[in-house]
């Protein structure tokens, strides 16, 4: 799936176009995924399924927490995490 902007939504209609890109690019196997300045206060589990991706982009969000399902992501590279409020790693990460 390739960079996509979100620009415009608002609220939980960003958390309803983020899990439908996450759902997007299982079926079609993405290898990039762009949620970035989607103002995002957490992620689904479902995230896990995206064992194909090497780029994810989540930079400029709000998020506190990242879901244990991210180190399901075997052939991850790049991931951003820049300008969120995140404390620490899930386990399964690192």
């Amino acid at each position: 799936m390739g960079r996509k902007r979100w620009e415009g939504l608002i609220g939980s209609k960003k958390e309803e176009a983020a899990e439908e890109c996450i759902r997007q690019a299982a079926e079609t196997h993405a290898e990039d995924l762009d949620l970035s300045s989607m103002s995002l206060p957490e992620l689904p589990d479902s995230l896990g399924q995206l064992t194909a991706l090497r780029t994810l982009d989540l930079s400029d969000n709000r998020l506190t927490a990242l879901p244990e399902s991210l180190g399901q992501l075997t052939a991850l590279e790049t991931l951003s995490l820049r300008f969120n409020r995140l404390s620490a790693l899930p386990e399964s990460v690192g």
